[in-house]
């Protein structure tokens, strides 16, 4: 059976909410939305001095610093501790130094995602040890099944490694301790309709998919049920180094919608060095526009903003949330399935995960029943 898969993002929104909300709590592409406030430098955030005031933690979350750095811990099917940023990168490269947490059903995630649901992901397995996910969203859109990839690492649960994700407008680059593993590029996402450009917020979280009321695929992708006489489960953030490259404009402080509705195309984005301007269609005083090349500039007036059942919501600077699972790996070729791995291409999957949206944990039964029926085909 296949079921339809949800982004990293959503569930781990999911997991935040006291009920299901499986939408962005305000799509620029649909109506005035605040400008989303821009980072527009480059920040160090080493957790192993404690935390971070770049980050927030969302509601029931609780985080040990030590000088291993920021503790993510696992001790029941409902824990899922994440923090997110309280600003927006506009394109970025991002490195992170994680060790991920262990326990089949257990999943760490690194997780880029914008206003309007443009997502891009790392995922670890906690019973995986040879390898790592990667994933793509854009404009929510989960449609088609190939975008996930993996990718071998060793001992990802044991050993500290570096990951990153160098994102452009003309491409997303993801490393492993700086060696490129994987490379989309704008063209190859449905002609860059799909291909996530818009401003996003970083998200760092573990949660359960292996638990009892998860989809059978869920629990089969993550590796099986979580037994947590073997916990607690801890994933361990060492450090994040982040570069806002704002598309270009020094000084940013904001990053201003055009008036919906709009195509969610990064030229749709403009860059101000003032801040303070309001809404997309309150006409703030904007200094510098983003830039734009003639290719990029095409533009699909029918894009489809997903609503899908458990897509995520974004924050500003309160404790809403985001969300996590993975996608099918690629294995046929499929001319959207732009992975470009190491020499020998993407690693197969070491235990044939079989397809399923990955759920997370901490909303009650009911808003987990009912993103189920929403969300999930089989």
């Amino acid at each position: 059976m296949l079921s339809k898969y949800i982004s990293s993002a959503a569930v781990l929104a999911l997991a935040q909410l006291a009920a299901a909300q499986t939408h962005t709590d305000c799509n620029p592409m649909e109506k005035t939305c605040k400008n989303d406030p821009a980072l527009g430098t480059t920040i160090d955030a080493d957790f192993t001095q404690g935390q971070s005031p770049y980050f927030y933690e969302f509601a029931g979350t609780t985080i040990n610093y030590t000088k291993d750095g920021a503790l993510f811990t696992i001790k029941k099917e409902t824990d899922a501790p994440t923090v997110g940023s309280h600003k927006y990168i506009f394109f970025g490269k991002i490195d992170v130094t994680i060790r991920a947490a262990p326990g089949n059903g257990v999943v760490t995630s690194f997780v880029l995602q914008s206003d309007n649901l443009d997502e891009i992901d790392w995922e670890w397995l906690g019973g995986d040890v040879k390898q790592v996910q990667t994933n793509y969203f854009g404009k929510g859109d989960t449609t088609t099944y190939d975008r996930g990839a993996y990718h071998p690492v060793a001992n990802p649960q044991l050993e500290d490694h570096t990951y990153t994700i160098d994102w452009t407008k003309d491409y997303v680059k993801w490393y492993i301790d700086g060696a490129l593993v994987r490379t989309l590029l704008y063209k190859d996402a449905q002609g860059g309709t799909r291909f996530p450009q818009t401003p996003m917020q970083i998200k760092l979280g573990s949660w359960v998919a292996g638990r009892k009321d998860a989809p059978e695929g869920t629990v089969q992708w993550a590796g099986g049920y979580t037994d947590f006489s073997q916990g607690p489960f801890v994933a361990y953030y060492k450090d994040i180094k982040i570069t806002d490259y704002s598309n270009g404009v020094k000084g940013a402080k904001e990053y201003v919608w055009a008036p919906a509705p709009n195509n969610g195309a990064y030229t749709d984005i403009t860059v101000s060095t003032s801040g303070g301007s309001g809404s997309a269609e309150e006409g703030g005083s904007v200094a510098a526009s983003s830039t734009a090349s003639s290719a990029a500039a095409t533009k699909t007036s029918t894009l489809i903003t997903s609503t899908k059942s458990a897509s995520a919501t974004k924050t500003s600077s309160s404790a809403t949330a985001t969300g996590t699972s993975s996608d099918q790996p690629t294995t046929t070729g499929n001319a959207n399935a732009i992975v470009s791995a190491t020499p020998s291409g993407a690693a197969t999957p070491s235990t044939s995960p079989v397809p399923g949206a990955a759920f997370k944990n901490s909303f009650s039964p009911i808003a987990l029943g009912a993103a189920l029926v929403a969300a999930i085909v089989f």
